[in-house]
């Protein structure tokens, strides 16, 4: 991707026909990495699972509350606009489903399905985009070593307040309400609730 002479916008993002794959980071266009199967799998079984329960208005059997989309650019302050594997808003703060190219409501819950060049990006830099835009959670899937990593937003940054194999049972909050499976986040498991 040759850079521009100047920083890049999000008219300049908008102009790209291949813009569903790329991010706007430090005035820079930066492609995600290309997913493998395993990212897609873990990916769709995630957003699958906590939708069935979550993507719904409060209420009955499950504890609804949720809008859930994924491959979905978010733009936050100072010119930043990420592409999230997956995002959700709370219904009770953003009533109607967040809608565009780029969304600007921010996020209750972002998770992000590592990819192996998109690491730093991961760890460090969304991170810290999301903390000072008051984004309250934040998941990462390893589908490789099969960890689900649970982060809450605090006052000093991010605290890690949960980490399960794909061999555990677990309440990760926000969606605590009901326990998850962890395997069933990577595909591995039926979802049989």
């Amino acid at each position: 991707m040759a850079p521009l002479a100047r920083p890049a916008t999000l008219a300049d993002l908008l102009a790209r026909p291949d813009r569903d794959q790329i991010e706007l980071v430090g005035g820079e266009l930066v492609p995600k990495a290309a997913p493998t199967a395993e990212h897609g799998r873990g990916q769709g079984a995630t957003v699958g699972s906590l939708r069935r329960r979550f993507d719904r208005k409060p209420g009955g059997r499950w504890p609804g509350g949720w809008w859930f989309a994924a491959e979905t650019h978010v733009q936050y302050p100072a010119g930043v606009v990420f592409c999230h594997d997956l995002v959700a808003w709370r219904r009770d703060r953003v009533p109607e489903f967040p809608t565009g190219f780029a969304v600007r409501a921010r996020p209750d819950w972002v998770c992000e399905v590592l990819s192996p060049r998109d690491e730093k990006r991961d760890f460090v830099d969304k991170p810290r985009i999301m903390h000072a835009a008051d984004v309250p959670h934040y998941w990462i899937l390893d589908v490789q070593e099969k960890l689900l990593i649970v982060h809450r937003w605090s006052v000093d940054g991010y605290t890690m307040v949960l980490s399960a194999g794909a061999d555990e049972t677990v309440r990760a909050e926000p969606f605590d309400a009901v326990e998850l499976r962890v395997a069933v986040l990577f595909g591995d498991d039926d979802d049989d609730d």
